[in-house]
């Protein structure tokens, strides 16, 4: 969906008004998507900053969203699938980065839903009370500053500037698939919350993996095999841990995707990712794994250059699914 951008403040001004609306009349929970990675959990932790009424909440946490909320320990509720313990006066659910009501992993309460995301995927049904700002930009981070900045400008403190930099960083591949929106958000961001950089940078992915992770990634490269799908090079692997990074490591060889497979406990999930090139040249890994949900069924969806696929289907199956999906995609020439 493209936004005009004449018309981002008027949706920015809706937003305060729903906003304003349901915490007057009770606590407000911003839903993240059940991913837990930092874009979720970046919007979710810096809108809820901005009214004592509003908190952050669901069912996981990814590593890097958790060591931002351990550093700056901000306030996140983590949720239960089931028997979810909802506020008996809540007034209102705000969900971001969710590209439809299973992708949150909830069974959510029926009060007034706000939805706020940028996914090219759309899965949820809206009622007269409930409001969408569904926006053609990298990162839901950037809807969610572009609030703050005109709205409520008291919350960008710099914790709140990093949780929201940090989830377009991910989002964008380190600004691999950025575009002019995505370094404007950056330059206010680093400039309101007085950042540096290249330290932020350092911080957010200074980790040490245990060993046996490192086996695990080890292991996932290794086993990384090459498919021709039509006019596509795909690189395929399996990981049963760290699938992400597996995947994000990869998608620097210079294939057109990458897909990670993982089986655990009956469930198969595909982690897919494919470089600015290929995205340019038209493969949507997003709408692929949409189809894919159409055909074999599961959850999945996302972005043109990174997205996800969830079932209970033979791995064999779901890899050969995205493969043949990947293969009806027509290739343009980008000159």
């Amino acid at each position: 969906m493209n936004t005009p951008q004449a018309s981002f403040s008027e949706e920015l001004l809706r937003l305060h008004e729903w906003l304003t609306q349901a915490t007057n009349n009770g606590p407000v929970a911003v839903i993240t998507g059940k991913n837990g990675d930092m874009d979720t959990i970046g919007s979710a932790v810096a809108l809820a900053a901005s009214h004592p009424n509003m908190l952050a909440a669901g069912l996981h946490v990814g590593r890097v969203a958790q060591r931002m909320i351990e550093r700056h320990k901000a306030p996140y509720r983590m949720l239960k699938p089931t028997k979810t313990g909802w506020p008996k006066n809540l007034a209102g659910l705000v969900v971001v980065d969710a590209a439809a009501p299973d992708q949150t992993g909830l069974s959510l309460p029926d009060v007034p839903l706000c939805v706020i995301d940028h996914h090219a995927t759309d899965g949820w049904s809206l009622g007269p009370d409930d409001l969408r700002l569904k926006w053609d930009v990298r990162s839901t981070t950037e809807v969610v500053g572009r609030y703050l900045q005109a709205h409520a400008p008291q919350a960008l403190t710099p914790p709140v500037c990093e949780f929201l930099l940090a989830g377009l960083v991910t989002d964008t591949g380190r600004f691999r698939h950025a575009d002019a929106s995505s370094f404007a958000t950056a330059s206010m961001l680093i400039e309101r919350g007085g950042l540096d950089y290249q330290h932020f940078i350092q911080d957010m992915e200074d980790t040490t993996l245990s060993p046996s992770d490192r086996g695990a990634v080890l292991r996932g490269l290794q086993r990384a095999d090459t498919t021709q799908a039509g006019p596509w090079t795909v690189l395929r692997t399996t990981a049963g841990t760290l699938e992400g990074k597996v995947a994000s490591m990869l998608n620097g060889l210079g294939a057109d995707a990458v897909v990670v497979t993982r089986h655990r406990n009956g469930s198969t999930r595909l982690t897919v990712r494919a470089p600015r090139t290929s995205v340019i040249a038209g493969l949507h890994l997003g709408e692929i794994m949409n189809a894919m949900t159409a055909s074999i069924g599961g959850e999945g969806g996302g972005h043109d250059g990174a997205a996800g696929w969830t079932g209970d289907v033979d791995p064999i199956e779901a890899e050969t699914a995205f493969i043949d999906a990947v293969a009806r995609a027509p290739r343009r020439e980008v000159i």
